[in-house]
């Protein structure tokens, strides 16, 4: 099976010491080189800011991934890392990241991963307006593991029509986190409202990449080209701090989603 360019992850817990990813630069070194052994060649770190981990500052996290990067490029680990954060959603949010206190994906200024509690959906909307205002976008990382979401699945249809991306766990993808997770994230790929799939992987043992299965199947699901957007092409926008190409919204992606992918399968 054809795998694309070099997978990207812009979900890792990879910073040691700062939040429940890895605890030492040993444990960071060995997720390094598993992230690589997957087929991953950059990581955007996302250490969880605000919620419990109001104390992190965007400083220290860009000071800590400079440091990882040096620390990996001297065991001779090709994995470029790049500064991030996982951002609890909360009312001073776009302030905080106004201040360069809270991080945006790769830190320009533009994708910010957003975290909601696991136990329940709040509802978005007004974030989402109030984030467009303000020049961001928002990212809601493991969509498909949210309780509240898992219940009533409909409201990603709003979200992504009101702008929102979609970030999938690799391992939902692959029955990691039991069937009913594995359902609603290959459902939502089928209808064209995911836009990445990153490992969210928290150490050595933790929640390994699993980028590989997950890349197949979505190539399974959707096809090469959606499985080379999702694992590639759209992270490295972000990383290169570029839009998104033609992202489906909604009802509309839904309608002509098939019809693309069996476009694309053909080419694949």
């Amino acid at each position: 099976m054809p795998v694309c360019e070099t997978f990207i992850d812009t979900h890792c817990h990879m910073l040691p010491g700062v939040d429940d990813g890895a605890a030492t630069w040993d444990e960071s070194l060995v997720m390094a080189r598993a992230a690589v052994t997957d087929g991953i060649g950059a990581t955007i770190v996302t250490p969880h800011q605000l919620g419990t981990n109001r104390q992190l500052d965007g400083p220290t996290i860009r000071a800590k991934t400079a440091h990882l990067q040096e620390y990996l490029d001297q065991n001779d680990v090709p994995l470029r890392v790049l500064p991030g954060a996982e951002v609890r959603v909360e009312p001073d949010l776009i302030d905080r990241i106004r201040e360069g206190e809270v991080l945006t994906l790769a830190d320009h200024g533009r994708y910010v991963l957003l975290e909601l509690p696991h136990e329940v959906y709040i509802p978005l909307n007004d974030l989402l307006q109030n984030m467009r205002r303000a020049g961001l976008i928002g990212i809601l990382a493991h969509a498909e593991r949210n309780q509240g979401i898992l219940h009533q699945p409909k409201v990603v249809s709003s979200l992504v029509d009101a702008g929102c991306l979609l970030q999938v766990t690799a391992g939902s993808l692959v029955g990691s986190f039991g069937p009913d997770v594995q359902k609603l994230a290959e459902r939502l790929v089928e209808q064209g409202q995911v836009h990445f799939v990153a490992t969210d992987a928290h150490g050595p043992k933790v929640r390994r990449p699993q980028m590989r299965r997950a890349y197949q199947r979505v190539v399974e699901l959707a096809g090469y080209r959606m499985a080379s957007d999702l694992f590639h092409r759209n992270p490295a926008a972000v990383i290169d701090d570029r839009s998104l190409a033609g992202h489906g919204r909604g009802s509309d992606a839904k309608r002509s989603g098939f019809r693309r992918w069996f476009h694309w399968n053909k080419a694949g």
